[in-house]
């Protein structure tokens, strides 16, 4: 007689009803804080099936939706995360009512702008990061200093940077007007504040940042603060190239 089904592992469970990644989901396991069917659960390789009950934090979670995904246009002043410990404002305290509860798709920081992808599926999120995907995320970047095309092109080849190593990176002149210039950077890693630290090893400080596309969604013409939620079938022709 064949064995029933065993479910989903309950860190990708939670990771696709949009708690939290499934490395996240893993420390809320480790920390006691999750509970299958009333019972404490610790270990990874619990599995949820159709029917189960499971509580984060005392609140019982809803079982995953179907994927979705939406394009938002971060401002300047918000900080891409649920809780700042600086009381920062948030990303997630910004958004639309309406919205189930949703992650990001890679991060901005504070001072840069543009389209952030978010989704309600944590798995989804965390394979669309990672650079296998070859996913380009490309910017535009004004900066000042004396624009030295030939550091700039030089970055094809990838930099190393206090101990760092950044992959190619191509970044082209759009204008320039004495100091200042306007570049367009298009990258497929996106470390944390890579930009800004790679324009800064070629003499060139970054004064606005603005990422304007992830992969084939593009920011367009979404007004600043505005959701839009990607068509689910544009997500399902998208989506199978990265599988």
């Amino acid at each position: 007689m064949a064995e029933a089904p065993r479910g989903e592992r309950i860190a990708k469970w939670l990771a696709r009803a949009g708690v939290a990644s499934r490395r996240d989901a893993e420390k809320l396991l480790a920390e006691g804080r999750i509970r299958l069917n009333n019972a404490p659960v610790a270990h990874p390789a619990t599995f949820v099936s159709g029917g189960d009950l499971v509580m984060v934090d005392g609140k019982l979670v809803d079982a995953p939706d179907r994927t979705r995904l939406w394009r938002y246009h971060k401002p300047v002043g918000l900080v891409t995360t649920h809780r700042d410990p600086q009381g920062r404002p948030t990303v997630f305290g910004k958004l639309p009512s309406g919205l189930p509860r949703v992650i990001s798709i890679g991060r901005l920081d504070l001072n840069s702008e543009g389209l952030l992808l978010l989704t309600n599926d944590g798995a989804l999120a965390r394979k669309l990061e990672l650079p296998v995907t070859g996913w380009i995320r490309r910017y535009r970047a004004r900066v000042h200093g004396r624009v030295d095309e030939r550091r700039l092109a030089a970055l094809t080849h990838g930099v190393t940077i206090d101990g760092v190593a950044y992959g190619t990176i191509e970044a082209g002149l759009d204008s320039l007007r004495g100091d200042n210039a306007w570049l367009t950077i298009s990258l497929r890693e996106g470390h944390n504040r890579e930009v800004r630290r790679v324009l800064a090893h070629v003499g060139l400080a970054v004064t606005r940042l603005i990422r304007i596309a992830y992969g084939p969604f593009q920011l367009g013409t979404l007004p600043r603060g505005a959701v839009d939620e990607v068509p689910a079938r544009v997500l399902r022709d998208q989506l199978p190239r990265i599988e």
